[in-house]
C-alpha cells in the first residue's frame, strides 16, 4: 500500500543511511545473483537469467562498477570485471543486440575503461559504438530500433543510448559518432516530444525515404498516451545530449518532459506505468523503474542549471527517491534479490507487471550515489 502525500512529506531522505543500506543489500545480491544476468524478479523475489544479449544485461555489472568507484572496494571490481568480455564474446556469435548496446556497454566496458584504464575495455566500447552507428538510417535521420522486419521503427529508449556515441566521438576523435547522435536527437525533438512534454514510444518511418509514417503505442497504453518510463528515458537522455553538445534546444526539451513528468505524479511521487492509462488511475500499476530513472535524470538536469533554476528538479528527485525508499524497497526482506518492488515492464502485453526490474535497481543506486557525492557518470 502506498503512503499518502502527507505521510510521504514527513519522510526525510537520509542519503548516508540509505547508502549504507545499499552497500549491505548489494553485498547480499552478489552472493544471491552470482554470474546471472538478471532482468525480472517476480513474487518469489528471485531474479531470472536471460541471455546476455537481452537489453538489460549491463545494469547489474553497472551497479558493481558504481559500487567499486564509490567505495573503492576490490570485491566489486572482481565481480564486474568479466562482463564486457562476455558481451563481446556474444557479439561474435549469432545474437540479438540492437539499439540498446549503450545499455550493454556504457556501464560495463566504458565504465571499466574509465575506472581502470583497461585498453581492451576501451576497444570493446568503441566496437559497440561502431555497431550502433551502423543502425543509423541516413534518409530518416534516426537510429533503427530492434531487429527483424521493423526496419523503419525508432523508439524513445534510444535517447539514453546516445551517450555511447558521444563518448566514442570524444575518445576516438572521430566526429561522425557525435554527428549521428545529434541527428537522431534532432529527430527525437521533432517526432517524439509532444508539445505538452509527453512522449511517443514508437515512431515508424518509411525505411527507404525516411518519411514519417505513424506513431505506435508500444509499451504505453495507446499511441497518444503518456508512458511514464518513456518520459524518464527522454528527460534523462536529452539532458545528457545537452551536456555533450551545449545545444540549448535539448535542454529545453528535457525540461519540458520533466515538467510533464513531475506534474503528473500521484500523491506519493512514484509514477503509474502510464500517466493516461485510464480514468481510474489509482487502480493502475506503478512503475518504480520509471521513478528511479526519472529521479537520476532530474538530478542530472539540475546539475546543468544554476542552483536556483535546478532546485525544482533536484527536490522532485528527492521526493521520488524518498518514496521509493520508504514504500517500495526490500530492506527488510534479505532473501529478496532485488532492491525495488512494484515495477512494470510491458503492461499492454501483460508482461512483467508488479515485479522488480534490474534497471529500476540500477538507477535507484545511481541516483542515491549522485546525492551522496558521486561525480562520475555511466551514461
Amino acid at each position: 500500500m502506498q503512503a499518502s502525500g502527507e505521510q510521504q512529506a514527513k519522510h526525510k531522505l537520509d542519503v548516508t543511511r540509505i547508502w549504507k543500506q545499499l552497500e549491505e543489500k548489494v553485498d547480499r545480491m552478489m552472493v544471491q545473483i552470482g554470474d546471472k544476468s538478471p532482468h525480472v524478479a517476480k513474487a518469489d523475489g528471485i531474479y531470472d537469467d536471460p541471455k546476455i544479449d537481452w537489453w538489460t544485461s549491463g545494469f547489474w555489472p553497472g551497479i558493481l562498477w558504481l559500487m567499486k568507484e564509490v567505495t573503492g572496494e576490490e570485491k566489486y571490481k572482481a565481480s564486474a570485471w568479466e562482463w564486457d568480455e562476455r558481451l563481446e564474446a556474444q557479439m561474435l556469435q549469432p545474437n540479438s543486440f540492437d539499439h540498446d548496446v549503450g545499455f550493454h556497454f556504457l556501464p560495463t566496458a566504458v565504465a571499466k575503461y574509465r575506472i581502470t584504464g583497461d585498453q581492451d575495455a576501451r576497444r570493446r566500447g568503441l566496437f559497440a559504438a561502431n555497431f550502433m552507428a551502423g543502425r543509423f538510417n541516413l534518409n530518416g535521420r534516426f537510429i533503427r530500433a530492434w531487429n527483424g522486419d521493423m526496419h523503419g521503427w525508432s523508439i524513445i529508449d534510444t535517447c539514453m543510448n546516445l551517450s555511447l556515441l558521444y563518448w566514442a566521438s570524444v575518445e576516438s576523435g572521430d566526429p561522425r559518432f557525435a554527428q549521428i547522435a545529434s541527428a537522431h536527437a534532432d529527430t527525437v525533438l521533432k517526432q517524439f516530444i509532444r508539445e505538452d512534454g509527453s512522449v511517443n514510444h514508437i515512431v515508424c518511418f518509411d525505411p527507404e525515404t525516411g518519411e514519417f509514417d505513424q506513431v505506435r503505442g508500444g509499451q504505453g497504453a495507446a499511441p497518444n498516451s503518456g508512458w511514464s518510463r518513456g518520459a524518464s528515458w527522454a528527460l534523462y537522455g536529452l539532458a545528457n545530449t545537452y551536456r555533450y553538445t551545449g545545444n540549448i534546444e535539448y535542454l529545453r526539451a528535457a525540461q519540458r518532459v520533466a515538467h510533464y513528468f513531475i506534474a503528473n505524479l500521484p500523491a506519493d511521487h512514484v509514477p503509474h506505468w502510464d500517466f493516461r492509462a485510464s480514468e481510474q488511475m489509482e487502480e493502475e500499476p506503478r512503475d518504480t523503474s520509471a521513478g528511479a530513472i526519472a529521479a537520476s535524470g532530474l538530478i542530472e538536469l539540475a546539475a546543468l542549471l544554476t542552483e536556483k533554476e535546478g532546485r525544482v528538479y533536484r527536490e522532485a528527485a528527492e521526493r521520488i527517491l524518498s518514496s521509493l525508499h520508504a514504500n517500495y524497497g526490500t530492506w527488510n526482506e534479505p532473501s529478496h534479490e532485488a532492491i525495488l518492488k512494484h515495477g512494470t515492464g510491458h503492461k499492454p502485453a501483460g508482461q512483467n507487471v508488479d515485479v522488480s526490474l534490474i534497471y529500476g535497481d540500477y538507477f535507484f543506486v545511481e541516483a542515491i550515489a549522485k546525492l551522496n557525492g558521486w561525480k562520475q557518470r555511466m551514461f
